[in-house]
This record gives C-alpha cells, sequence and structure tokens, in this order.
C-alpha cells in the first residue's frame, strides 16, 4: 500500500513535530509551506534526510498542482487559512486544518469553501485524541452538575498568539449550551506550557476539577496525521468526533 502524501501549511512547532512523526510513521511530505526558512530543507528542523524544501506559501498553487498530495495539513493562522483551503480546494485536495482563531464568519467561509470544491475536510481546534476525549467527560458532567457553576482555566506557552486557546472556546461553547448562560474563562501566557486545561465545577458543599495536560506537541502531530488517514479520498465536513469514533 502506497503511502500517504502529506502537504504541510505552517512549518513552526506544530508543522515540524507533524513532519517528524510523519516521516517515522511512514507518510510521505510531499510538500512544505511557511513564510520562514524558504528553500531550506526541512531535514535542518526535524533531524532526519529529506529531499523536500519549504516553498513559499504564495508559490502553493504551482507546487501543489507538481506534488499532488493527497491530504494538506494546515496549522497556520485564521486569515491565512481560509486563502490557503481557497487554493487547496481548487486543486481538490482534502485538508485537514488544525488553525485556531477563526471568528464566526470565517468558520463560515471555510464551509463554503469545502462546499464549493467538494473535497473533504476535518476541522478541529484540538487534534489530541484525549482532548477530544476529555470535551466529552465535561459535556457528559456539565448535564449531571447542573446545580454547579463552572469556570474554565486555561494555560500556554508565552508565544501563543490566540487567547482564550481555540480549545478552551470549546469548552466554553460544550457548557454555554448546556447552562444557558456565560461560562467565565481564565488565560495564562508564561513559559513553555504545551498546553493545561482546566475546568471547575462548583457549589457550596464541593468542587470537582477535570484537567487535560498535554506533556508534548507529539499528541497534536499525532492526531493531525489520523485525521489525515481518515480524510483521506472521503467529501464533507468532518471533527475528531468523526475520526475518533465517539
Amino acid at each position: 500500500m502506497a503511502n500517504l502524501k502529506i502537504g504541510i501549511i505552517g512549518f513552526g512547532r506544530m508543522g515540524q513535530t507533524i513532519a517528524r512523526l510523519a516521516k517515522d510513521k511512514n507518510f510521505e511530505i510531499s510538500s512544505v509551506f511557511d513564510v520562514k526558512n524558504v528553500g531550506m530543507n526541512i531535514g535542518n528542523f526535524i533531524g532526519t534526510e529529506s529531499k523536500v524544501t519549504i516553498s513559499k506559501i504564495d508559490d502553493s498553487d504551482k507546487i501543489l498542482k507538481q506534488t499532488k498530495p493527497d491530504v494538506v495539513i494546515d496549522f497556520s493562522n485564521a486569515s491565512v487559512c481560509i486563502e490557503n483551503l481557497k487554493t487547496v480546494g481548487k486543486n481538490k485536495i482534502n485538508a485537514v486544518i488544525g488553525t485556531t482563531g477563526f471568528n464566526e464568519e470565517q468558520k463560515e467561509e471555510l464551509k463554503e469553501i469545502i462546499g464549493a470544491n467538494n473535497i473533504g475536510a476535518v476541522i478541529s481546534p484540538n487534534m489530541s485524541v484525549g482532548v477530544n476525549i476529555f470535551w466529552k467527560l465535561i459535556e457528559d458532567a456539565g448535564n449531571l452538575l447542573n446545580d454547579c457553576d463552572a469556570e474554565i482555566v486555561e494555560a500556554h506557552h508565552i508565544t501563543k498568539k490566540d487567547k482564550p486557546s481555540g480549545t478552551a472556546l470549546k469548552i466554553k461553547e460544550i457548557l454555554e449550551k448546556i447552562y444557558e448562560k456565560e461560562i467565565p474563562t481564565h488565560s495564562i501566557r508564561i513559559g513553555g506550557i504545551v498546553g493545561e486545561h482546566t475546568v471547575m465545577f462548583g457549589n457550596p458543599e464541593e468542587v470537582i476539577e477535570i484537567k487535560h495536560t498535554a506533556i508534548s506537541r507529539d499528541t497534536f502531530a499525532m492526531g493531525a496525521l489520523r485525521a489525515a488517514e481518515f480524510i483521506n479520498k472521503k467529501k464533507g465536513i468532518y471533527n475528531m468526533k468523526d475520526v475518533i469514533g465517539i
């Protein structure tokens, strides 16, 4: 069976982790795009030999036509991701979108692009299998603890730009649907924290905490690769619940 060919847009920490794990798991990296380090071999960043060099995002249409990936994984930023998806869709390539920070208008635009180009995409603010199970536990707890107040605390490394995190916003969405009121969310940006999310449920008699801690970015990268395998040759919009089967 041929290796699944992967294109990566956004070659920061996440993109590099995906490329490193993809090599280990017999995916084929066909193309990589970023605004930095253009022309450099990706092997310099992932510690293994590679024939792939980093291309300019502006050249993505031409490079995608040449390299023909089965799936493109995007970890860029919200505004750039919209334009990226237009190019990916035009080339009839399926996508995994791990980019966060979309507003409601941008979310609708993503759906329109996917539908108009008749492609498939997995869209999730967090690709970790554990986090998606965490969301399910929070939903179950919220339905059971309807006499409690709830608050969310999330912490990430100092360079993470969006605040609250996409994961925290998903928790907020889940709980506000249950409680029908605003759920306070607190964000911390300090040091090199990969990702911590805590939900506290409390009443005058007790407090229950549910917490997820990401130890390394590998958990997100492995989820993104699993999503790429899932979405290959499918059409329509999916999330990580569909990928995991929960």
